[in-house]
């Protein structure tokens, strides 16, 4: 081999070599970036893990839902629990105007709900959308949210000032310190009977709808005495 040649095959050697070792230098790299806390806390919903809430789903409770003031999209103000809850079969979830990873999906399955309630809704059934970042959820921003999603009358939209909007929270089991880690969740409850249902927020629609006949179809003695029946 002339000593050109044997120049040429040392330097080839020598690229193949770098190209490995630049593969897997990327392939780690890959494999340890980090999430922004919308991924984390998106992948950690859609795992399903022994305390997401979709392994939460379907769990009977009782809420004490506070009277606080809150803003609707149309910027009206109203009482949460006096206005939009009591004596009411309700669907909540809970949302902000600028989440790119689980509000969407829940907002759009809220709008195939309305199609799938027809005619009950804003008459039997209502629907409301909690922001969890009241400090940036003007009405005016929650209408346009509300108008992406074909929001008819019976789709509550609601925001306020932050302390009442913590309490609220609080008091629904939705609270959480960052707004990215708020959980995909729907609390569907009928307040004539005091029986609320936690929800997997992203659920199919028609999933949730069947939660909501369900509500507000019996009373919790009927309830309790279809369960008790044999099968």
């Amino acid at each position: 081999m002339t000593p050109a040649a044997s120049r040429i095959n040392s330097w080839l050697r020598c690229r193949v070599v770098w190209l490995l070792l630049w593969g897997v230098f990327c392939s780690a790299a890959i494999a340890q970036e980090p999430m922004t806390p919308q991924d984390a806390g998106h992948r950690h919903h859609e795992r399903g893990g022994p305390s997401s809430p979709a392994s939460r789903a379907n769990e009977s409770l009782r809420l004490s839902v506070p009277d606080v003031m809150v803003w609707t999209q149309e910027g009206r103000k109203v009482r949460f629990y006096s206005d939009l809850v009591q004596d009411r079969v309700v669907a909540i979830n809970f949302i902000f105007t600028a989440c790119t990873t689980i509000c969407p999906p829940m907002a759009a399955t809220f709008s195939k709900m309305q199609d799938l309630l027809g005619d009950r809704l804003g008459r039997e059934v209502y629907l409301i959308s909690v922001s969890v970042d009241p400090a940036n959820d003007t009405p005016d921003r929650l209408k346009a949210w509300g108008q992406k999603f074909r929001a008819q009358p019976g789709w509550t939209f609601v925001t306020g000032p932050k302390g009442e909007m913590d309490r609220l929270l609080r008091a629904l089991d939705a609270y959480t310190a960052q707004k990215e880690n708020h959980s995909p969740l729907v609390l569907i409850g009928n307040d004539r009977k005091k029986r609320w249902t936690r929800a997997y927020g992203l659920a199919p629609a028609s999933t949730l709808a069947e939660l909501i006949q369900k509500e507000s179809a019996a009373s919790p003695e009927e309830m309790d005495k279809q369960e008790a029946k044999p099968k």
